[in-house]
């Protein structure tokens, strides 16, 4: 076995593991057993980062969710990632912004729509203050601090220091040392992050998974009252006018072979663009690894454990992983061109994103590849001959540009354009699926004023 071949095999092995809910369950069990034991009560903590957007969404739930499950509530204030997990740390900060912004108000939250990036002085002010607020009175400033922060409003921040007393420059640094070393002890690095016996759930759009844990633990006080963060409906009508011409609207999806998100995002939009007549672009992308961006282990375990947990609330296949990075993935890619030349090209990502990360075939042989071909559609004769070929080497460098110059991250990412190919929405994540049937239901109405 060549030394790819067995990394190819143990990051499956080790990636299907972590997709199981049986080990979910067990883990579970585990942690519930080990607190009863000692009597303690139910933690949850959570990890705010004070330039991060969605830290101060997540901070308005903060009070709601104290109040409406029986736990106890630690809050940590912690640094942006410095290290491999968050490649172009600036971009994804001016994006945090701008998706803060547009999802806000559907969960009933609130977000200033600032178009720069926050003052270091503002900063420091906000860190210092809530640096100095410990326990409930963290839970009960942070809110305010954050709207006066992220509106750029230094009136507001100096009265609330003066009113509030601030911490010194050496206490906000310990403050952030021990929140960050907390963090990394758990096995996290971002902002915005909610931990629970074991798991971590990311700001508002992962809270409902922790709410539905709670709600098992039987301590939620609401039983009969709806979720505080349930993830917002998107879902287009059955008699939503249908777009006959292709050409009022395009939408570009931003996708990568070995990304997970994408292998459960991918078909939703497809069958998305098919519903609506909305003409369909796939910009694909080649993979971080493959460009020489490290994928640690904390950030390799979290991403898995979560497309799971979402994949399992969607009811999407997912799990069955055989990790087709390097000539597998190149294969594919090798043969996009000639399949969109057969009208099969998206057909063809499909079928290799379902066979990798949904069927557990091996990609890296030729039976394998030969199904994802056959399943697309495609003639495997012909395919064999093409592997060598390297025309889309450059297309996917090209569209990996159009990606950040949109001020996109990372896959899967989705632009939609009007007629005049004028940008409408750009948003970034398989959990914006919502987000994107609601402009399509705003700008099919539109078109029918």
């Amino acid at each position: 076995m060549d030394p790819n071949s067995l990394v190819r095999w143990l990051t499956s092995r080790i990636s299907r593991w972590l997709a199981t809910p049986e080990r979910l369950l067990r883990r579970r069990k585990r942690f519930e057993k080990a607190r009863a034991a000692t009597g303690a009560r139910h933690v949850v903590e959570y990890f705010h980062q004070i330039d991060d957007a969605y830290s101060h969404l997540a901070a308005q739930l903060l009070a709601p969710l104290r109040e409406r499950y029986d736990i106890d509530l630690v809050c940590h204030l912690v640094d942006a990632p410095n290290d491999g997990n968050t490649p172009e740390p600036e971009l994804l900060l001016d994006l945090a912004r701008r998706d803060a912004s547009a999802i806000a108000s559907h969960y009933g939250l609130r977000f200033a729509d600032c178009a720069a990036p926050p003052k270091a002085d503002h900063i420091a002010a906000a860190l210092a203050l809530l640096s100095a607020r410990t326990g409930a009175d963290f839970v009960d400033q942070a809110v305010q601090i954050g709207g006066a922060f992220w509106a750029g409003d230094d009136g507001a921040l100096s009265a609330l220091v003066e009113s509030l007393g601030a911490a010194s420059e050496r206490a906000v640094r310990q403050r952030l040392v021990a929140g960050n070393a907390r963090r990394s002890e758990l096995g996290h690095y971002s902002g915005a992050m909610f931990y629970c016996a074991g798991e971590w759930y990311w700001g508002v759009d992962r809270l409902y998974h922790l709410e539905q844990r709670l709600a098992e633990l039987g301590i939620d006080r609401q039983p009969d009252a709806q979720p505080l963060a349930a993830r917002p409906s998107g879902k287009i009508p059955a008699q939503t006018p249908v777009l006959h011409d292709n050409q009022t609207l395009t939408l570009e999806i931003y996708a990568s072979l070995r990304s997970p998100y994408t292998a459960i995002f991918f078909d939703p939009v497809v069958d998305l663009a098919r519903r609506t007549g909305v003409r369909l672009l796939v910009r694909p992308v080649l993979p971080m690894v493959m460009r020489g961006v490290p994928l640690t282990r904390e950030k390799g375990l979290y991403i898995f454990t979560d497309v799971a947990r979402e994949a399992r609330a969607a009811n999407i296949d997912f799990g069955r992983f055989y990790d087709p990075i390097g000539e597998p993935i190149r294969r594919c890619y090798a043969l996009y061109p000639w399949a969109c030349e057969q009208g099969k090209g998206t057909a063809l990502l499909s079928s290799f994103l379902r066979a990798a990360f949904a069927l557990g075939i091996n990609t890296n042989r030729d039976a394998g590849m030969q199904m994802v071909v056959e399943t697309a559609g495609l003639d495997w004769r012909v395919a064999k001959t093409l592997f060598g070929c390297s025309a889309w080497q450059d297309e996917l460098e090209h569209n990996r540009r159009a990606m950040y110059d949109a001020g996109l991250w990372g896959v899967p990412s989705l632009r939609l354009l009007n007629r005049r190919g004028e940008q409408v929405l750009a948003t970034w994540g398989q959990d914006r699926l919502w987000l994107l049937e609601i402009e399509i239901q705003r700008q099919l109405a539109h078109r029918s004023d």
